[in-house]
């Protein structure tokens, strides 16, 4: 039914809303989901972009599909909330990356200037004797 209806409303469905899976794709889906090899579909079936499943409710008429359509739609929503959030936590993780990179540095030259003060106390320079001069009794 819904590739029916798919097909007699194919004008409103452009490559950027939906597309055919191919056989291969088709049998790893099938793998994934342990869907019966002896039954099921005759053609491939379409995957719809959020776009795809919009229109979806333009072409589907039926109450369950309309309530099938709002769940799927909600989903693309949570999906796309996620990868915002994803998306700036990675950035939150480089920017930390960078602070750290930073610190590495500091505290290397930290250490550097550690090590030149321990050589200095384990070797220190030699003393200028210091004395008074008598004055010669000539």
């Amino acid at each position: 039914m819904l590739n029916q209806s798919v097909r007699r409303n194919i004008e409103r469905f452009p490559d950027a809303f939906m597309f055919q899976l191919t056989s291969s794709e088709f049998e790893i889906l099938k793998s994934q989901i342990v869907t019966s090899s002896w039954g099921g579909t005759r053609k491939l079936p379409f995957a719809f972009t959020e776009q795809g499943v919009a229109m979806l409710s333009s072409v589907l008429r039926s109450k369950k599909a309309i309530q099938v359509n709002i769940q799927i739609m909600l989903v693309f929503s949570k999906v796309r909330e996620l990868f915002v959030d994803s998306r700036k936590l990675k950035l939150d993780i480089e920017e930390i990356k960078r602070r750290l990179a930073n610190q590495d540095k500091y505290l290397e030259l930290v250490f550097t200037y550690l090590d030149e003060l321990i050589e200095k106390q384990r070797s220190p320079p030699p003393l200028k004797q210091i004395a008074y001069k008598r004055k010669s009794k000539e």
